[in-house]
């Protein structure tokens, strides 16, 4: 590719040590630990990464927060907390370089992010200038947009938003939303129902804007781990942004991530 994105928005990272959460979808038989993700960057001509806490370490961010603090010119976090989380501890997260809290709807119950408590802790989490990332099922995003909304989130839409297919509600429901307050990883084209995730990533680009989308390669892609390199991550977004697209996202990015 003879412009890679200088950022990658979204990988996790794990080593032996961590503790899973019990009766979790998904356990790795095997550590990602952030020393082999920037061996993997440095060979790919990546400068900075967001790590997102994987959903089977819980709200246990100690392994993201120390790599943070190692790296704090490289990388950026984004936290998965609970809802007994001290302002102090947030206000610590901020600065080791947290920019955003994490739901994962996947397997769950939408709903909760309209709970009071919930609702308090997106306010926390945007009082402080993070964004909301949600991974959500496609039909589900006109309740979780219009939940978010109502609490004035930044809101930050995983994997293209899991579309269901081409008369999937919640994507046109995102596609006409006004994204002043939004951006979209166009990452993981595997988890997505359609086989084929191009048009879904020009239907973004054309409605929100190049400024207005980040590319992420899932790094280590758990559960799909054989399938793929991480130089193939990099052609995706060749096939589906244009070179002064590609441009524009290079020069978003930075201000995005928080770098």
């Amino acid at each position: 590719m003879d412009d890679p994105p200088h950022i990658d928005s979204h990988a996790h990272v794990w080593d032996r040590n961590c503790a899973f959460v019990p009766g979790a979808r998904y356990h790795p038989d095997y550590e990602a630990t952030i020393d082999d993700y920037l061996k993997v960057l440095d060979r790919n001509s990546v400068e900075k990464a967001v790590l997102v806490q994987p959903s089977f370490l819980g709200a246990n961010n100690d392994y993201l927060l120390a790599c943070l603090k190692r790296f704090p010119d490289r990388l950026r976090g984004i936290v998965v907390v609970d809802q007994s989380v001290l302002p102090d501890q947030l206000d610590d997260m901020t600065a080791a370089g947290v920019i955003g809290l994490r739901y994962n709807l996947i397997g769950g119950d939408a709903g909760i992010l309209a709970s009071e408590a919930t609702r308090e802790l997106t306010r926390k989490a945007t009082h402080r200038g993070w964004w909301i990332e949600v991974q959500a099922e496609g039909p589900d995003w006109p309740f979780v947009l219009g939940t978010l909304l109502a609490d004035d989130a930044r809101i930050m839409v995983d994997h293209f938003g899991k579309p269901s297919g081409a008369d999937c509600p919640g994507h046109a429901v995102l596609l006409a939303a006004n994204p002043s307050r939004h951006v979209v990883k166009l990452s993981a084209p595997y988890r997505q129902v359609p086989a084929q995730i191009t048009p879904y990533a020009h239907a973004f680009l054309a409605a929100w804007g190049a400024a207005h989308c980040l590319w992420g390669s899932d790094w280590p892609w758990t559960q799909h781990e054989t399938r793929h390199g991480y130089r193939d991550c990099q052609h995706w977004l060749s096939n589906w942004a244009t070179r002064e697209d590609r441009a524009d996202m290079t020069r978003a990015a930075p201000a995005l991530c928080g770098f």
